[in-house]
């Protein structure tokens, strides 16, 4: 498994993935994308991160199950009040944010926007600062708004803190965080609660 991980990081990275972009796309945490492209396909030198590689193609790769999954995503977000806009984390939250905007909408009888939130670590020059990420202009806004925020997996809650930072400045309210894989263990992140389908412990 592991000398499969390292491949496909590799192959990412050739075709011009940032370590951020690989982390999200094998749901590993950054320090661990980063060790993955780092060693040799063959022989792995230094020890790995402590991790989980979350693999969720049995879901993502059929409509039918996303859409199930989107609905119980949308279920737990809903108990915590009724959002205008439902934000999804570029690129795997996306095809929840989309489809729970529906179930949300025909839930709360609103209309019920989809925002896009693009993480500072997909960018190409990721040089490791605090710099937030930026909501899509070609989407929703979140401008006086409540809104939920979707991804498929938090790994540390550091993409999830960025994206509520950004959205508490540009004047919307974050009701809570969805996910479908929680490997931090986490209830609340920036005093907003966090709702997932599946909790990681490590013992």
């Amino acid at each position: 498994m592991k000398q499969k991980l390292i491949q496909k990081a590799q192959e990412l990275r050739q075709h011009g993935f940032t370590t951020g972009e690989i982390a999200d796309e094998l749901n590993v945490s950054m320090d661990t994308a980063r060790w993955l492209t780092l060693q040799k396909p063959t022989e792995t030198k230094t020890e790995a991160p402590v991790d989980f590689a979350i693999n969720w193609k049995s879901i993502g790769g059929n409509s039918t199950r996303l859409n199930y999954v989107s609905g119980a995503l949308s279920d737990m977000a809903l108990s915590h009040g009724d959002a205008n806009v439902v934000c999804g984390v570029a690129v795997s939250g996306i095809p929840f944010a989309t489809m729970m905007a529906d179930f949300i909408e025909d839930v709360t009888g609103e209309d019920t926007s989809l925002a896009i939130f693009h993480p500072h670590k997909h960018r190409k020059d990721n040089d490791e600062t605090d710099d937030e990420g930026t909501i899509s202009t070609n989407f929703g806004t979140v401008e006086g708004k409540k809104v939920v925020i979707v991804d498929d997996v938090i790994t540390s809650g550091k993409t999830a803190k960025e994206a509520i930072h950004t959205i508490n400045d540009l004047g919307g309210e974050v009701i809570c965080v969805t996910v479908l894989i929680d490997k931090a263990g986490l209830s609340e992140i920036e005093n907003v609660p966090v709702e997932s389908l599946i909790k990681v412990s490590r013992l």
